[in-house]
């Protein structure tokens, strides 16, 4: 007896996705708050080592409390604004210098894929040292950037200090961007593959015509992961730098405050989570335009 397979609708998919992320969303939140209900309140102490935080509202304010403090003035100054407004205008300064990182990435990344692609020993001599560069510390190679970056003037142009950052972040977008294209690129089969060779078909055409569309399940994930990594490189490179008005800088001086405001200084935390939503969620977007080639996603 045949059966046929019962397909989820489009649009019950979607459902789904958004509803295992607002499960996992709560899972966090109830987590949070049971912890801070049961555990003690030095926290789970083994020997003379603190494995999990204290308890005490200083430590780990209640989900409510930091939600109702993104509302509130940023300080008790007459007119000050909203915490929501400071933190939202210094993810719209990272979100800036993140989307330059990542356009950057995203160049070298395809370049590199496309270098490895076409000479195999480009590949051997060239894939070890892009993963060995993933292993370097960001923290203590963003400040040699900044050094190294004040020094360079050419004619008119002087290097400005977000450039340093922006170069931090493409720093961490390339590669996952690199592996993934260069994943799809070599994902068509032989037998498509020497297809285009038998019609006498060059590299270049069987590069467009072929490789790039089988590319598209694999390059869609690495873009976002690709995003998601700008932004974290953004905020870290903002932080060993110093430099204003991103949401890394905005972190270090709440961070300074929390003895007396705790839940003033997740307020940044939670720029940055959903600036990486926002980045992740703009690059799906593109999904919709290569829907006819992205039947299945790879994950680079």
């Amino acid at each position: 007896m045949e059966t046929k397979a019962r397909q989820t609708p489009r649009g019950a998919r979607e459902l789904q996705v958004w509803a295992y992320g607002a499960l996992g969303l709560a899972a966090i939140v109830i987590v949070w708050e049971l912890y801070k209900l049961l555990a003690p309140a030095d926290g789970v102490v083994i020997g003379e080592l603190r494995v999990l935080p204290r308890t005490t509202d200083l430590s780990m304010p209640h989900i409510w409390d930091m939600l109702a403090r993104l509302f509130e003035p940023v300080t008790r100054a007459e007119g000050a604004a909203p915490l929501w407004a400071a933190v939202g205008a210094g993810a719209l300064v990272t979100l800036g210098i993140a989307a330059v990182g990542w356009l950057v990435g995203l160049v070298v990344g395809v370049g590199l894929a496309l270098v490895m692609l076409r000479w195999r020993l480009a590949e051997w001599g060239l894939l070890p040292w892009i993963i060995l560069s993933q292993t370097v510390p960001l923290i203590a190679f963003a400040p040699i950037v900044r050094s190294w970056g004040s020094k360079i003037q050419i004619g008119g142009f002087e290097w400005a200090d977000w450039m340093s950052v922006a170069l931090i972040a493409s720093y961490l977008a390339f590669f996952p961007i690199a592996i993934g294209a260069l994943r799809g690129l070599q994902s068509p089969d032989v037998i498509h593959t020497e297809l285009m060779h038998s019609y006498g078909i060059g590299w270049w055409r069987t590069l467009v015509k072929l490789r790039v569309p089988a590319s598209v399940p694999y390059l869609l994930p690495a873009l976002r992961l690709g995003a998601a990594n700008a932004v974290i490189g953004a905020v870290v490179a903002e932080v060993s730098t110093g430099l204003q008005g991103g949401l890394g800088r905005i972190l270090i001086q709440y961070a300074g405050q929390a003895s007396g405001d705790p839940a003033k200084a997740w307020g940044p935390i939670f720029g940055a989570i959903v600036l990486g939503l926002v980045v992740a969620g703009s690059i799906a977007l593109l999904g919709v335009f290569l829907k006819n080639y992205r039947r299945v996603e790879v994950n680079a």
